[in-house]
């Protein structure tokens, strides 16, 4: 059996922060890059197959706002936390050929796209109620029945996504 010293121990520590930095920068991007293969819109429709480039967000989540007591309740507030989760709408951009109305050619490239923007979100939450009161002085004590109470924390989502059309 071998013994542990405080260098290994040590040396353990250093590496498994070392492959975790090392590892971090992959991590680090927000959304995933994917590039949409449209070339099968030639063959059903008599035109140039478009160019579509976006991503994929990456949610990254954050500390939940865990239950807290609540005087008077017997069970806290938050039973169930929201999750909080952050990501990038990545940006987006979508090519398409114009062709000239009076058949001499192309008139250029019709593009649309639109910039990264950062989102925000958090998952469902829930809240309950216990269906007895607090113990009561003048029922020596006894907790009384009551309907139990359910709230729910509805998700939400916040960004500022924004397009422009733009033709060259």
């Amino acid at each position: 059996m071998k013994k542990w010293t405080t260098r290994g121990s040590l040396a353990a520590v250093v590496a498994c922060a070392a492959s975790a930095v090392g590892a971090a920068p992959a991590l680090a991007s927000a959304s995933v890059p994917v590039t949409v293969p449209l070339e099968s819109v030639e063959a059903a429709l008599p035109l140039d197959a478009p160019a579509l480039s976006t991503g994929v967000p990456v949610p990254v989540p954050g500390a939940p706002d865990g239950p807290r007591h609540v005087t008077g309740n017997l069970l806290p507030q938050n039973t169930v936390p929201a999750v909080p989760l952050t990501g990038e709408l990545p940006a987006t951009l979508l090519e398409i050929p114009v062709e000239n109305p009076l058949g001499e050619g192309e008139l250029g490239v019709a593009q649309v796209a639109s910039e990264a923007s950062d989102l925000s979100l958090s998952s469902p939450g829930a809240s309950l109620g216990a269906p007895l009161t607090q113990p009561r002085p003048e029922e020596f004590g006894q907790p009384e029945a009551t309907l139990p109470q359910a709230a729910l924390v509805a998700p939400v989502l916040q960004g500022a996504p924004a397009a422009g059309l733009l033709l060259h």
